[in-house]
């Protein structure tokens, strides 16, 4: 549990346990305008905590120092530690919930001896909802990451490295630039991708690398090389190689619609003002 502490430093001692000063007599000389307590550092020791001699440097790992700060730096609203009634557990009752009759019935109090009967505690249709009042632990919500709320980037793929390219598209698209970045939430940009077909490889991979698909039925496989699929659906190269960044399953779906590859220089998308993609990696763009 932690204290409250004064602004000066308050000392404990490795020396007998009756010289030291106890946690409830510290706390009842600790001035109401004071700051929090922030942990705890190596000092001298000393015999007796209310002496202010000098005394010669200890290194036992018994002696330590309460560390505090001012009022004046602490947020306002911030809670630094429990209340004296919350000092056996920081689990407080909420609510409980009481079937009667088909029908759910939601009391919400403090105390459960001076609210329900003691018949009620004892029943099998009476449940209680506990809450931990320490956890506020922050998860973004779907309602902070609407579609029409997010960024529009576009970028040009001309003579960018096919690979390089695709993996900071898919960077932006799940939202893995952002601070707040969380695995399970749609809280990426949309990206427009022009001139696709103009996309470049490293190496013998236009007439070496193969893409497959299949029909499902027996001897449905059909294979062509980059060459062929990019003089055929250039667009779906690009497609091709973001997916495979992407999540696989349902969010990995919703994921994917974010990105648009356009053939040529032009795109249907202006109304949303996009700005110019990002990039830092110098090795996306191909050395000629």
């Amino acid at each position: 549990m932690a204290l409250l502490c004064a602004s000066t430093s308050t000392i404990f001692s490795s020396s007998s346990s009756s010289d030291r000063p106890s946690f409830a007599s510290l706390k009842r000389t600790i001035p109401s305008n004071q700051s929090s307590f922030l942990g705890f550092f190596p000092i001298v020791a000393l015999s007796k905590p209310s002496s202010a001699r000098t005394t010669t440097l200890s290194l036992s790992k018994r002696d330590f120092q309460v560390c505090c700060q001012e009022l004046s730096l602490v947020p306002e609203n911030q809670r630094w530690m429990f209340e004296e009634s919350e000092a056996d557990s920081p689990i407080a009752v909420n609510f409980c919930n009481i079937f009667l009759n088909d029908l759910l019935l939601t009391v919400f109090f403090e105390d459960v001896s001076t609210f329900l009967p003691s018949c009620l505690l004892n029943l099998n249709h009476v449940f209680f909802c506990f809450r931990d009042i320490w956890n506020n632990t922050w998860y973004p919500k779907a309602k902070d990451h609407v579609n029409t709320e997010k960024s529009w980037y576009v970028v040009d793929a001309t003579d960018k490295i096919l690979g390089r390219l695709a993996s900071i598209i898919a960077v932006h698209i799940r939202g893995k630039n952002l601070p707040t970045y969380t695995p399970s939430v749609d809280m990426g940009a949309f990206v427009i991708l022009v001139n696709a077909e103009k996309v470049a490889v490293s190496g013998k991979k236009r007439t070496q690398k193969l893409y497959r698909r299949h029909s499902g039925r027996p001897g449905g496989m059909k294979v062509e090389t980059f060459n062929q699929l990019h003089q055929r659906i250039p667009e779906m190269i690009i497609e091709h190689a973001v997916r495979g960044m992407l999540p696989k399953g349902r969010l990995g779906r919703a994921l994917f619609n974010h990105l648009k590859v356009c053939k040529g220089p032009d795109h249907p998308h202006e109304a949303q003002k996009p700005v110019e993609l990002p990039i830092q990696d110098k090795r996306v763009q191909k050395q000629r």
